[in-house]
């Protein structure tokens, strides 16, 4: 059966309708099976050019996209911020107009800039794939975070998903909140006043200011990192306040349902964020999960870009 996505980019989450999502699911699945199977996939991207322009500083995206492209059989190429002309002063549109020239099928994106991706792909005539643009969005981790709630609740809808810690700045957050609503499921966003955006408000989500009460029964609890290079001034009073505050422990873990899981999508700041003894715990935390199935849903995501072109 022909596969393929209504939309040429994946700028935010709202690019991808239902369907869309279900397709990406559907053929991460079967990568899924086939990586855990050590079964060679070199053929999708064949001939095909992914070049990955990383404007900041990352280990596990650019891993996994770059794994996710050569498992496919792509021409991967990695360009990162320290080694660019960016550094010497071209602009990003003269950047952009460099990239197109060479021809790629594939541009995959992340910068430090809100809108930056998208406007990079207004210049180019390949799919670009937003790796995470400023506080915006990352619609990669969302779908990969969804795809391990499904695998471990056996369902991707109808459930309490509680959000914790630096929202105000997290792309990840925004991402997984348009897709979380998108399938009919209870978001909770918990966290101090100052890292809680007023709009989040308007938007009908529940707000928690005392995490003892945003966690209570729920199916999910997601932490985030507090992302201190997008903060100016300080937003904590130190991190031993913010880790009895707001950072996981078994205590707090206990309010939530008994088979409740926990998230993270890394870099992780243990004793801040999250105990290192829940981090490890394997009954209840999923965060190796979502390296692994992250490479498989970027794998989906490529070839079904791939195969909208052809």
């Amino acid at each position: 059966m022909e596969r393929f996505l209504q939309a040429k980019h994946i700028i935010q989450i709202d690019d991808l309708s239902r369907n869309d999502i279900e397709e990406i699911f559907s053929l991460a699945e079967y990568y899924l099976q086939k990586n855990k199977n050590e079964v060679e996939q070199k053929h999708h991207l064949r001939s095909f050019t992914q070049i990955n322009v990383f404007f900041e500083n990352s280990t596990r995206t650019l891993a996994s996209f770059e794994l996710a492209g050569k498992k496919l059989g792509g021409i991967v190429q990695d360009i990162r911020i320290a080694n660019s002309s960016i550094q010497k002063g071209e602009t990003l549109i003269d950047t952009a107009l460099t990239l197109n020239a060479m021809k790629p099928n594939l541009l995959v994106v992340r910068h430090a800039s809100s809108g930056a991706v998208n406007l990079l792909s207004e210049k180019v005539n390949c799919s670009v794939l937003n790796a995470g643009d400023g506080s915006h969005e990352h619609p990669t981790q969302a779908l990969l975070d969804f795809l391990t709630i499904k695998h471990r609740k056996k369902k991707k809808e109808g459930l309490i998903i509680a959000i914790c810690g630096d929202i105000s700045h997290s792309r990840v957050a925004r991402s997984n909140i348009a897709l979380l609503c998108k399938f009919n499921n209870q978001v909770r966003l918990i966290g101090p006043s100052n890292l809680l955006p007023n709009s989040f408000k308007d938007m009908g989500l529940e707000i928690y200011n005392r995490m003892e009460d945003g966690v209570r029964n729920a199916d999910v609890i997601m932490m985030l990192r507090l992302q201190k290079e997008r903060m100016n001034g300080g937003f904590i009073p130190s991190r031993r306040e913010y880790f009895n505050r707001f950072g996981l422990d078994n205590q707090k873990l206990l309010l939530a349902k008994s088979d409740a899981i926990v998230m993270h999508p890394g870099p992780m700041n243990r004793g801040i964020e999250i105990d290192g003894i829940i981090a490890d715990d394997l009954n209840r935390s999923v965060i190796q999960e979502q390296v692994e199935i992250g490479v498989a849903v970027r794998m989906a995501v490529l070839h079904l870009l791939v195969d909208r072109r052809n």
